[in-house]
């Protein structure tokens, strides 16, 4: 309890860049999602409050766990994240895609990285991060958050997009005009994170984690949310 909600409430990084994990319900603008039902069950769990606080993009999440300004959020698993918090097991995954124009000659994730290609991306985003270390000719662009990227590179005219597959397929039907390359170019693993110097708050909420996979509960969340194309994590060896 000290160490997970040392305040006396449970204070919870809820990031809108990610409609996966949380979008604002549109009836009345309030989170909904497997991340906000994870944090009210933790909370619930242990007796305390909790507080949503919400983000636009998982860099700013990232900045708040490292700054001690919350107490749980809900990140990609990534070496560089890994260096400024905690994280536990993860309970979901899900896939980055690329977005183009129709008449776009880039057809296959591999032709991607070519040197006329500028690739936006969300800046701190997952995507950001694992594209940054793996592309080597293609030019990255930094858009302000994940859900920008699609009106970023029609806005700028650039050639690729990449981010979170559904939130892609959601902009193809909304500005048309742009296709998904087919498959995906990574696989995203979303754990819990929390700010460092917790390890006993780190233990509990990876066995958390790992009761709410195996109990269906991050399954039945999912499918409560409507989302698709996410998968729950597989148990993590003990």
């Amino acid at each position: 309890m000290t160490e997970l909600a040392p305040g006396g409430t449970l204070r919870a990084a809820i990031n809108f860049g990610n409609p996966i994990l949380a979008v604002k319900d549109a009836a009345n603008g309030e989170p909904r999602g497997v991340s906000v039902d994870l944090s009210r069950e933790l909370g619930r769990r242990l007796g305390v409050p909790v507080q949503l606080v919400t983000f636009n993009s998982a860099g700013k999440v990232v900045e708040a766990v490292r700054d001690a300004q919350v107490d749980i959020a809900f990140v990609a698993i990534d070496p560089v994240r890994g260096a400024d918090m905690l994280q536990t097991p993860p309970y979901v995954i899900i896939e980055g895609a690329y977005l183009v124009r129709n008449d776009s000659p880039i057809r296959r994730n591999e032709n991607v990285d070519q040197a006329n290609n500028r690739v936006v991306v969300g800046n701190g985003s997952a995507y950001d991060l694992y594209l940054t270390r793996e592309l080597k000719a293609a030019k990255l662009v930094k858009a302000p958050t994940s859900p920008a990227v699609t009106d970023v590179m029609i806005a700028q005219n650039m050639e690729v997009a990449a981010g979170v597959k559904q939130q892609l397929e959601a902009d193809a039907k909304r500005v048309g005009g742009v296709r998904l390359l087919p498959g995906r170019f990574m696989v995203i693993n979303q754990a819990m994170g929390l700010p460092k110097g917790r390890e006993n708050a780190a233990r509990y909420l990876a066995a958390f984690i790992e009761q709410m996979k195996a109990s269906g509960f991050v399954a039945a969340a999912l499918a409560r949310h409507g989302i698709e194309g996410a998968a729950v994590a597989p148990p993590s060896a003990p």
